[in-house]
């Protein structure tokens, strides 16, 4: 292994305005604000005029491996909290439909009884028509969380295709058994 010590910066746009304390980082932005708390032990953060560099405190794995994820997280939080994140899911099958209703996304997926999926905090869902649902927010985990856990009340089945999508997730459909 080499012993280069890691060095990433992330270029923070005007809108965004990151502040830097000991227990981690905060970024804002026009959509909101993300904190994420960092990892003294192995990365240095530092706030240059128009970039955030992000350093290996040392030459260890471990250290080289936090630059990457920390650059990734607080890019990501830069996304965020100026575009915002959003996950789109298709609902296939007879009879299917979604509807949001307050703070309650109500699911109809043939089960002999409706589900009721609680929208998470800072989260926005849409249903553009009753086969449509839209995950919105400014936190990348908390869409992609929210979204599997609705996916996850009736996956795709392989034989049919009926279920739960994302818009672009391909779904193999198998050939039935022959006699």
């Amino acid at each position: 292994m080499s012993n280069i010590m890691v060095s990433k910066s992330i270029e923070i746009p005007q809108l965004v305005e990151v502040e830097l304390t000991e227990l981690g980082l905060t970024v804002r932005g026009p959509l909101g604000v993300l904190f994420q708390p960092i990892d003294i032990n192995s990365i240095k953060v530092a706030i240059n005029s128009a970039d955030l560099v992000i350093q290996a405190k040392n030459a260890s794995r471990q250290a080289r491996a936090m630059v990457g994820t920390f650059k990734t997280l607080i890019s990501n939080m830069v996304v965020g909290v100026t575009k915002g994140f959003e996950k789109k899911l298709l609902v296939v099958g007879v009879g299917y439909r979604v509807q949001v209703s307050g703070d309650t996304l109500n699911l109809n997926l043939g089960f002999s009884h409706p589900i009721s999926y609680s929208i998470p905090e800072n989260i926005q869902v849409e249903t553009p028509s009753q086969t449509e649902i839209l995950i919105k927010g400014i936190d990348k985990q908390k869409v992609g969380q929210a979204a599997a856990e609705v996916r996850a009340y009736r996956s795709p089945e392989p034989y049919k295709g009926k279920g739960i999508r994302y818009a672009d997730e391909k779904v193999v459909i198998k050939e039935t058994k022959k006699k």
